[in-house]
């Protein structure tokens, strides 16, 4: 009989159990007593093909991480309305104190896709959510109907609604904190980073 995703899962939980309570319980004992000290923050896309834990081969404690649609940064609007990934930020940056901010994009992204998509119609897609929430991108849409193109130029607004912290451009602005942006090419294999000097993404080895 074939495995269910879940009984792998369940397994794999046993298999996590091993290494970090068995064999190396001094970290687990760390990060139970001393808590949570991560140095990066790193805002990823829910995708279920690109995990930011595996793909940077991080350690539990290693970051504290915000998983949305499109990994969208919005503008810094406190009001009334419910704010989760804002939140986690300013908990990430106000009370952790991490070091780094990273926002990791990628390839081939529903939510990139679904903006591109329904923008050039003028509509908006048939959810209650997905639709006001990838708008936050959609001054990217000028750049034309390559979602991965559009996907890059979104990490860029995205880093420029970081700044609209004031928070986090104090910070920033002060030299204890610093931005950074990827994006992960998932056929190829590729990590792009951000370099705000040349203005582009180059490829994160170099």
């Amino acid at each position: 009989m074939t495995k269910s995703t879940v009984d792998r899962m369940l397994a794999g939980f046993k298999s996590f159990k091993a290494m970090y309570y068995e064999q190396r319980p001094e970290r687990v004992e760390d990060l139970v007593n001393m808590g949570q000290k991560p140095e990066v923050l790193l805002i990823a896309c829910s995708d279920s093909r690109v995990d930011p834990a595996i793909l940077t081969n991080a350690e539990p404690g290693e970051m504290f991480v915000i998983r949305n649609v499109a990994n969208l940064v919005p503008p810094y609007e406190p009001d009334e309305n419910y704010h989760g990934t804002s939140s986690a930020i300013e908990f990430a940056v106000r009370d952790l104190k991490v070091k780094d901010i990273v926002i990791l994009g990628h390839s081939a992204c529903g939510g990139m896709a679904a903006l591109v998509e329904h923008g050039e119609a003028g509509k908006v897609p048939d959810r209650d959510f997905i639709g006001e929430w990838v708008s936050i991108a959609k001054c990217c849409l000028h750049h034309g109907p390559d979602v991965d193109k559009v996907s890059r130029h979104s990490i860029r607004n995205s880093l420029q609604n970081l700044m609209s912290f004031p928070f986090i451009k104090e910070r920033v602005e002060a030299g204890d904190l610093n931005l950074h942006g990827w994006w992960y090419g998932m056929k190829e294999g590729i990590l792009w980073r951000f370099d705000a000097e040349q203005d582009k993404f180059i490829k994160g080895e170099e």
